[in-house]
């Protein structure tokens, strides 16, 4: 299963592949091996880029994104869990914690690369749910590769913990905001975390 985003990219790369190993075995034309070779390592790294596979729902609060965690901080009344995506993970963003959608905020800003401290002020798409726990914030970074935030969800709609939420275009970082008071955080920075998987926090009685 691919992510519905990456379909036309997937089509426009296919394509071009069949055209120029068509071209490179029909009419020997021994020039068009680099270009063919190019696009398909091109290929390769979007089917990987794109997949979207099915998960089995973990417990308490999941990732929302699979990668490396590079942050778990706390920040007043918040603590944020920060994961790392490069260009090999999955991409599709899954919501943390079963909840109500309650808008979507869109901010422009520069493209440090998203591992760096300062992505927290790059350009963004940020999720806000009200949730048991109270408002959880999930935010859709982007980095130097990174150029488009997609959202699959819409405001004023109920969401399921694991459910599609949306995708980020290509390599990033997704920031999950929790009130500090209601969880505790269960990985370390450079944990390895799947999207709906893997419990990143716990709740607390």
């Amino acid at each position: 299963m691919f992510a519905a985003p990456g379909r036309v990219w997937l089509a426009t790369f296919l394509g071009t592949d069949v055209l120029l190993a068509f071209g490179y075995v029909a009419w020997r034309l021994p020039w068009l091996l680099l270009p063919l070779t190019v696009v398909s390592a091109f290929f390769i790294l979007l089917l990987l880029f794109f997949r979207d596979p099915e998960r089995n729902v973990g417990q308490a609060i999941v990732a929302a994104a699979d990668g490396r965690v590079m942050v778990v901080k706390d920040e007043g009344d918040t603590v944020r869990i920060g994961t790392f995506m490069n260009v090999t993970n999955v991409h599709v963003n899954r919501v943390p914690i079963s909840g109500y959608l309650v808008r979507v905020d869109t901010r422009e800003g520069p493209r440090v690369p998203a591992f760096s401290p300062e992505a927290t002020g790059n350009a963004q798409k940020r999720y806000i749910f009200g949730t048991p726990i109270g408002r959880v914030d999930v935010v859709q970074i982007t980095g130097l590769v990174a150029r488009r935030c997609v959202a699959y969800a819409e405001a004023g709609s109920p969401w399921t913990k694991g459910g599609r939420f949306g995708i980020v275009l290509f390599g990033s970082r997704v920031d999950v905001v929790l009130p500090r008071q209601r969880v505790r955080t269960v990985v370390p920075v450079g944990a390895r975390v799947q999207a709906g998987t893997t419990t990143i926090a716990e709740l607390l009685p």
